[in-house]
């Protein structure tokens, strides 16, 4: 009896764990596609950018993780354009080629629980009730938006250090 049990219990951590891994492989499948929008909310504190960002996925708790990745992407590489008397953004790497050519410190970078994350703060999660108009179904799966706070002034000082991106003064 004592064996079935252990048994039973091995199998459901098993199952678990398999889940688990399941749903961040379709996570970074899901980014490596950078299937997003991005859309400015509202002015931030000084120094950050306080964005919408609409993530797709077949699993809705799936895009709402991803968000956190989609907004720094977004700025790094998208911008974003002026709505709601917010000034439009223009991406922070201005050469699309960049991304391929320093392809080793972005995939570093954007990994899970990689350098990204010091960057970014979610100003709603899946612990908060995301609003009706904010998850939609479209088709087999998801759009979900996400309101999130870049750190765009450390982000930027991050880049520069990486020599992603050349430090304001050497412009002149």
């Amino acid at each position: 009896m004592k064996t079935i049990r252990t048994w039973c219990m091995f199998i459901a951590v098993a199952l678990t764990m398999a889940a688990c891994g399941s749903a961040k492989k379709a996570a970074n499948v899901d980014t490596q596609q950078w299937r997003y929008e991005l859309d400015a909310v509202g002015v931030g504190t000084q120094g950050t950018y306080q964005v919408k960002v609409w993530s797709y996925s077949k699993n809705p708790n799936v895009a709402t993780e991803q968000a956190k990745k989609n907004a720094v992407h977004g700025i790094i590489f998208k911008g974003f354009t002026s709505t709601r008397g917010v000034p439009s953004q223009k991406p922070l790497v201005s050469d699309s080629r960049i991304a391929t050519e320093r392809k080793d410190f972005f995939d570093a970078f954007f990994a899970d629980g990689g350098g990204y994350m010091r960057f970014v703060n979610l100003s709603n999660s899946h612990d908060v009730a995301i609003a009706a108009g904010d998850r939609i179904k479209i088709g087999k799966e998801y759009k979900v938006g996400i309101i999130v706070s870049v750190n765009k002034d450390a982000l930027r000082k991050e880049l520069e250090s990486a020599g992603i991106i050349n430090k304001l003064g050497d412009i002149f």
